[in-house]
């Protein structure tokens, strides 16, 4: 089945996925693919509110603009509209696992599992951490994001 529409999540969808979410947006530009990209967070804790000013902030020095995404929360009917469902780690996987009807459940994966080369399972949480830590999250997204470019190419 060809992957048309891809979601990535987080916990409140202001750091990790939107980022996650432009830079794919781009890259499938860049591509010519035509795949649909959005994103949400397994909690609703910024519902509506833009991406974490620092992620906005990090992105646009390396091209990519956030600022038109708004936080949404996770919902059960995403498993049915979109193909691939991607986590940045696991402790979100598993709160969207007891979301997703298991019909739908082989949707679910990791972004990092794009990109095992990079050596990280998860894309970790920079809300509490420097600045060094918005450049490792863009660093490992491009990665998964590249390679998921890839795998989308050989379909």
């Amino acid at each position: 089945m060809p992957v048309r529409r891809i979601l990535f999540f987080c916990m409140g969808n202001i750091c990790r996925s939107p980022t996650a979410e432009g830079v794919m947006r781009a890259k499938l530009a860049a591509a010519g693919l035509d795949v649909e990209v959005d994103s949400a967070g397994t909690h609703g804790y910024h519902v509506g509110d833009p991406p974490d000013e620092r992620s906005q902030a990090h992105a646009a020095r390396r091209g990519y603009d956030l600022s038109t995404l708004r936080a949404r929360r996770l919902e059960a009917a995403d498993f049915g509209r979109f193909d691939l469902v991607l986590a940045m780690d696991g402790a979100n996987l598993a709160q969207a696992q007891r979301l997703c009807p298991p019909g739908q459940r082989h949707r679910l994966k990791l972004l990092m599992d794009y990109a095992p080369h990079a050596g990280r399972a998860h894309v970790p949480d920079p809300y509490y951490g420097g600045a060094a830590g918005f450049d490792d999250v863009l660093d490992l997204v491009e990665a998964g994001c590249d390679g998921l470019i890839a795998e989308l190419g050989k379909a």
